[in-house]
């Protein structure tokens, strides 16, 4: 800088007392200045020192303000009730030196916070999601204690290690979360404005809840405690089983509700699908599935993703969603047991029978229906229908060959149980009535033989500290009436539900949770609403 002001000097003064010659004169010797003084500066060792916080400003906290009460699913902002100072944090780095020229040094500050936050009176059931100055919080990027408001609670221990062992509250009776080492830079070294989306189960029906079935048993990674993700580099990167904020992964976020929801909870029943593709008992193969021939790494009973069924597509998009990864639900189980919850396994049909398919229906019909019950599955011609092979040997035979694939499904998750250390339950089946309903030549239901024999072979294998049972569907436990003229009163399911290896008459029953209509029907005067 001083060598461009020193040259327009010179010239000007040389100018003036020598004409065009002393300019040029003038000009060189005020180069020759300029530069000496520039480089009395630049060989100097250059410090550079990024902006540093003087003075601490925190979310201020209003005394004597209300404790709120809130009930269901709130939001709010909640009440800084400790903090200490800001950790500052230097990081200085140094370019040059040693023979390359003058050294440069650059020191930056970085700032985190501990505080506390009151939020509401406890006890609550949980924080679902947080957010800083109206932007959703990555949870699992910071790290937070919550404290549920019993009156119970401890002290927290980095409040006690900062007040000193005795001196430090539990504010007990109040919610609240504490942040160590909050990272402050992208909210301009402050404290953020936060809020709260808090949880509190109020209604009857969600303490009394103590079992549920999660479903929906075709995701290829939604049981998942690990992030499954694919792409990355010059491929578009995609995580599959994240789509909240708020844990890890959606398998988390989805049993971490669950709780704070139903606290009473005591036992989850885990639905596994693998996919059917014909009603026609001997026709039928049973085989996990993936939506993608590319995608992140799946196996199922050792079969890779291009070895897998391939679902069934709708407009472009999957029918279904694959069956989960085995690795997967080895840590689901893990998962459910660690949170002090009974596991019970639930092996699934799904029926991938698309639109506009041409297989022959069990009556003779030219296409069968579009992604049908798995109940339907049964003997071709079906019992009931004119030349069916019911009571034949030919019956037999075709449900010989469902066995065949059935097997495998039951036999490999009652294995992968086994290797996850043990469940509490497990299913043999579920609602396959049309083919418990099918009789040989003489009489004998094939199918109920094949479930006594599984039973047999899932009690041996999972202990007996295992409850074992099938499922029947709600028209199927209690016997068959065949709609073939003989008034019969068949008990098809008794060798089954009389097997030693049973533990439970399973009956899959769905009823609504309210029936009461305005119209055409008494009042019920002990309800208040449709939905008491």
């Amino acid at each position: 800088m001083a060598t461009v002001v020193l040259q327009t000097v010179g010239a000007a003064i040389g100018g003036a007392i020598g004409g065009p010659f002393g300019a040029v004169l003038g000009r060189a010797a005020g180069a020759f200045a300029g530069q000496a003084i520039d480089q009395s500066f630049l060989a100097k060792d250059q410090v550079v020192q990024g902006p540093r916080l003087e003075n601490s400003r925190i979310l201020s906290s209003t005394d004597g303000a209300p404790i709120p009460r809130i009930y269901g699913r709130n939001r709010v902002s909640g009440q800084i009730i400790w903090a200490t100072r800001f950790e500052e944090v230097t990081n200085t780095q140094k370019a040059g030196g040693k023979g390359t020229g003058p050294s440069s040094s650059t020191t930056t500050f970085s700032y985190f916070a501990n505080f506390a936050v009151g939020l509401c009176e406890g006890p609550i059931s949980g924080v679902r999601r947080i957010w800083a100055d109206g932007e959703e919080l990555d949870l699992t990027k910071i790290e937070y204690r919550f404290y549920s408001g019993t009156e119970d609670q401890e002290v927290d221990p980095l409040i006690e290690a900062k007040q000193g062992l005795g001196n430090a509250p539990a504010f007990r009776g109040t919610a609240y979360i504490v942040f160590e080492s909050l990272p402050l830079e992208n909210y301009g070294n402050r404290i953020p404005q936060l809020s709260f989306e808090l949880i509190r189960a109020i209604g009857k029906v969600e303490h009394e809840i103590e079992s549920i079935t999660i479903i929906p048993g075709s995701t290829e990674f939604g049981y998942d405690t690990q992030l499954a993700a694919s792409g990355g580099g010059e491929e578009t990167y995609n995580a599959h089983n994240r789509h909240a904020s708020i844990a890890l992964t959606d398998w988390t976020a989805s049993i971490d509700e669950l709780q704070m929801v139903c606290p009473n909870l005591k036992s989850v029943s885990l639905v596994i699908a693998w996919f059917g593709n014909d009603l026609r008992a001997g026709e039928c193969k049973i085989a996990p599935g993936v939506t993608t021939r590319t995608g992140s790494n799946w196996q199922v009973n050792g079969l890779r993703r291009n070895q897998a069924f391939l679902v069934s597509q709708i407009e472009g998009r999957a029918s279904f969603g694959g069956t989960p990864d085995d690795a997967s639900i080895i840590r689901a189980i893990a998962d459910i047991r660690s949170r002090g919850l009974k596991v019970i396994i639930y092996p699934f049909i799904m029926m991938d029978i698309p639109q506009n398919n041409q297989i022959p229906g069990l009556s003779g019909e030219q296409r069968q229906p579009a992604f049908p019950w798995r109940g339907e599955i049964s003997c071709n011609p079906k019992p009931s229908v004119e030349n069916t092979v019911d009571k034949t040997n030919n019956a037999r035979l075709q449900i010989e060959a469902f066995n065949d694939e059935y097997k495998n499904l039951i036999s490999h998750y009652a294995e992968l149980s086994n290797a996850a250390g043990g469940v509490d339950g497990f299913l043999i089946g579920s609602e396959l009535r049309g083919l418990t309903r099918v009789r040989d030549e003489t009489g004998k239901f094939p199918f109920v033989e094949t479930l006594v024999d599984l039973a047999q072979e899932c009690k041996q294998l999972l202990g007996s500290n295992t409850i074992i049972t099938y499922a029947a569907d709600w028209s199927e436990y209690f016997g068959y009436q065949p709609q073939d003229g003989s008034g019969d009163v068949l008990f098809n399911l008794d060798d089954l539900w009389a097997s030693p290896n049973i533990d439970a008459i399973g009956i899959d029953n769905y009823m609504p949770l309210s029936d009461w209509r305005d119209e055409g029907e008494p009042q019920n005067p002990l309800a208040k609403s449709p939905h008491s």
